[in-house]
């Protein structure tokens, strides 16, 4: 008989958390099981592809008179999860991020159906609003297990959140990276914006530009550009649409009045490979990560990286000297400028981190991961 799975999101929206989540229902279909994804938006929101073999399915809309009660319609939310579960008869469901574990959680209570959740940041420093805080310290003792990018998250939650048990398992480095829509060719796109093949890329990527410290960036960028006037800064994955109101795009521009020029956003790209490789240097001033993709997808390609040693991630995969640089978290905008502009003039440097960096391929491999995952799911089940 064939084993269900359900993996709850919000969306397949650009982000770590939604890579991974199809990952893992890619890994349980290739494994014979029935695996969905199910999501509360629909596909006017995906950027990813789902994997063949991997079911797609988006819960019930809300009603108008549903949306119109905000927050107090939360129970009825639930509620309506539940009967969608119940009608479906999954033997596991995954919850991805914290408000939709928190909603599964509840939604499962009382059925016969072990439920796997995943934080994918550092909780104490991406707090959700009080009463997600208050349903979370209710639930996650609920859970049958939790997955933990680091053993620093693991431990937090084990304190804070009573939150056992925990299965370890990094985000694995799949090699080559997956190609999609859209595939901007990096030369042709730069060479549109007037820098040639020859000009120096520092390259970014991420969605939120206060998490991923973008504002640092610009801001070394703007001291960096004394001594290298011709160098560009390319940020990879935020569109022109604002951001919780917030546009990102105009907010960066506006800390570089002299050279905004040389500020590049191509947006959301499905052949970010292309753009590591392009790049002279990869660069992360994060405030904090959950297990930082982008920087291990950077080194995975080659790409000589720089990254703030924030919590949690980087420190896991980048040795200062070796493979790559880290800076303190708090390093201020004049020591990353220093500390860039220096890899900018030895390239040596750069070949000898660039090179060590591809070590990851074999550290977080997709195959050990993947055993490890499945490992953790039979015992789970089959304890059940």
């Amino acid at each position: 008989m064939t084993r269900r799975v359900v993996l709850y999101i919000d969306s397949l929206k650009t982000g770590g958390a939604e890579r991974v989540t199809l990952l893992f229902a890619r890994w349980l279909a290739q494994e014979g099981w029935r695996a969905t994804v199910l999501t509360r938006h629909g596909p006017s929101r995906d950027f990813y592809p789902v994997p063949a073999g991997v079911h797609r399915a988006i819960e019930p809309s809300d009603p108008p008179w549903l949306r119109c009660l905000g927050l107090l319609g939360f129970p009825l939310r639930v509620l309506r999860l539940r009967a969608w579960l119940q009608r479906h008869q999954p033997d596991l469901v995954l919850g991805m991020t914290t408000l939709p574990a928190i909603k599964l959680l509840l939604a499962v209570r009382g059925m016969a159906c072990p439920c796997i959740v995943s934080e994918r940041n550092f909780p104490p420093l991406k707090r959700p609003g009080w009463p997600w805080r208050l349903l979370r310290r209710l639930t996650y003792p609920w859970a049958h297990l939790h997955l933990v990018q680091t053993e620093s998250t693991g431990r937090w939650l084990a304190q804070h959140l009573n939150a056992r048990p925990q299965l370890c398992l990094a985000n694995p480095v799949a090699w080559p990276l997956p190609r999609f829509a859209p595939d901007p060719d990096p030369t042709d796109w730069l060479a549109r914006q007037k820098v040639g093949a020859d000009q120096q890329v520092l390259l970014a990527v991420g969605t939120k530009a206060h998490q991923k410290g973008f504002d640092r960036l610009v801001a070394m960028f703007a001291l960096l550009r004394e001594r290298h006037p011709q160098v560009h800064l390319v940020i990879l994955g935020m569109d022109a649409v604002p951001y919780h109101g917030v546009d990102q795009q105009a907010q960066l521009r506006r800390m570089l009045p002299q050279a905004s020029h040389s500020l590049h956003f191509p947006g959301r790209v499905g052949n970010v490979q292309d753009w590591y490789e392009r790049a002279d240097l990869f660069l992360l001033p994060s405030r904090y990560e959950g297990f930082p993709n982008v920087l291990l997808e950077a080194m995975a390609s080659g790409c000589c990286c720089v990254s703030s040693d924030c919590p949690q991630g980087p420190a896991e995969l980048i040795r200062d000297g070796v493979n790559g640089r880290l800076l303190p978290n708090d390093a201020n905008p004049q020591t990353w400028a220093d500390v860039v502009s220096a890899l900018l003039v030895d390239s040596d440097v750069r070949r000898r981190l660039a090179c060590r960096a591809l070590e990851v391929r074999q550290r977080f491999s997709e195959g050990r991961l993947r055993q490890c995952f499945m490992s953790g799911v039979l015992q789970l089940v089959s304890d059940d």
